[in-house]
């Protein structure tokens, strides 16, 4: 990982196609490292979970409709997705100098789901409450985070108990890792343990996502 951080630094500091043309064998060392250490992670996964595949996100941005414009991404990231329908969130991991992390959840939910989950919190909140109230939730996470709408959905009271669960149009979780932490021996045994501690989180929401509200399965 030291190699990667390295790389991105200077990255950092020369973000241009010119600079990056020059570098070009550095970054494919470092790429070929990543992969070795995402897929190790892949596997560990696996072993504790159905996962559907591996995405290496690219380190090319799109700039077409962007103010920024900054060819190259300042970090590496790879997702992990799990085997629909019935099992739903993804896992996430982003290396970047200052600004790395492991999380995962359900990021964009399309309307329908977004539905099924707010309608889910306005009939019941005991579950969803007693996942994010454990000591390990805690520990890595805090608490479920995401952007929310500004006011009360349509359809929807904004008094409710549980208004800030279902003004939420994200539901994803996020442990911070400094940089010491990152290239310490023990990173890739501390990433596992995190993304394992999203399964109660996972499982419930699949829950959901897989039943209507009288908890009959739509499958």
């Amino acid at each position: 990982m030291k190699k990667a951080f390295e790389f991105l630094k200077q990255l950092q500091k020369n973000n241009t196609r010119e600079w990056f043309a020059r570098h070009k064998p550095e970054y494919d060392s470092v790429v070929k490292e990543n992969k070795i250490f995402f897929n190790k992670i892949y596997t560990e996964l696996q072993e504790h979970d159905q996962l559907k595949g591996i995405h290496i996100f690219r380190i090319h941005r799109d700039v077409r409709f962007s103010k920024d414009p900054t060819p190259y991404k300042n970090n590496f990231g790879v997702g992990y997705s799990r085997s629909k329908p019935m099992l739903r969130g993804g896992y996430y991991i982003q290396l970047e100098p200052g600004n790395s992390f492991v999380g995962g959840g359900f990021w964009a939910p399309d309307a329908k789901d977004l539905l099924r989950i707010r309608k889910e919190f306005e009939l019941n909140t005991t579950e969803i409450n007693k996942i994010t109230s454990d000591p390990t939730f805690i520990k890595y996470f805090g608490e479920i985070k995401g952007d929310s709408v500004k006011t009360a959905p349509r359809g929807f009271d904004k008094d409710h108990p549980a208004i800030d669960l279902i003004r939420k149009k994200q539901f994803v979780v996020m442990r911070k890792f400094t940089d010491k932490e990152v290239l310490s021996d023990n990173f890739q045994k501390e990433a596992v343990l995190t993304l394992l501690a999203m399964r109660p989180f996972f499982d419930y929401m699949s829950e959901i996502l897989t039943t209507d509200l009288n908890g009959e399965s739509l499958f």
